[in-house]
């Protein structure tokens, strides 16, 4: 039986997670409560992108429908990439040396620079720093673009989902000011604050019209 401790909701994921795939009428049963309880979470879990259902087809009878975890759903369980970013760039340092990381995360700039173009062409000046945080937003940095009186504008991220890696390699926060002032033509940006320090909790770039 469910119990208060943990949540429906939770129970279910974490019996998708462990079983793969089930109809609901499994689901139910492994929790102990009604059919009906448990399309209610599911119908808010696929609402919300968490698990999706599929048709399974068998030997006899119609095809059922099966819920499993979405990789959304997936995300939701604990990973530890950064580490393993960490410990992979620190021994191709050991072996190779800084220049080939830096060499590295060149090569990851101008990737993103050659996909982020694709947005920003033929758009005005404040119109590409607008559609620039859309593109981050996307990738869940929370930024912030606010247009001073000045003119100039403040450029703010509440998260940078790779600042462990930023940390130990801060190369990556100088990429990405080179690749601002790439994209909007401009080198009148300023880095006023950078999370990935450790002493800021969000990161602030000025950005002035040239």
């Amino acid at each position: 039986m469910a119990t208060n401790t943990t949540s429906t909701r939770d129970l279910i994921l974490s019996i998708l997670k462990r079983k793969k795939q089930l109809t609901v009428s499994a689901i139910a049963l492994e929790l102990d409560i009604t059919e009906m309880a448990v399309r209610r979470h599911l119908n808010t879990l696929e609402r919300d992108g968490i698990v999706e259902t599929s048709l399974l087809r068998q030997a006899m009878g119609r095809p059922t429908h099966v819920y499993h975890l979405s990789h959304n759903g997936e995300e939701m369980f604990p990973r530890d990439y950064g580490t393993l970013v960490i410990e992979l760039l620190k021994d191709l340092q050991e072996l190779d040396g800084q220049e080939k990381i830096e060499q590295l995360f060149i090569r990851r700039m101008e990737r993103q620079q050659q996909k982020y173009e694709k947005r920003l062409v033929s758009k005005r000046f404040d119109e590409r720093i607008y559609e620039l945080a859309k593109l981050y937003n996307d990738q869940g940095y929370m930024v912030e673009v606010t247009k001073e009186e000045d003119g100039s504008f403040t450029f703010m991220e509440f998260n940078c989902p790779i600042a462990e890696v930023a940390k130990q390699f801060p190369i990556i926060c100088e990429m990405e000011h080179k690749l601002f002032r790439k994209l909007l033509n401009t080198d009148n940006i300023q880095c006023h604050k950078c999370l990935a320090t450790g002493h800021d909790s969000y990161c602030q770039y000025t950005i002035i019209p040239e």
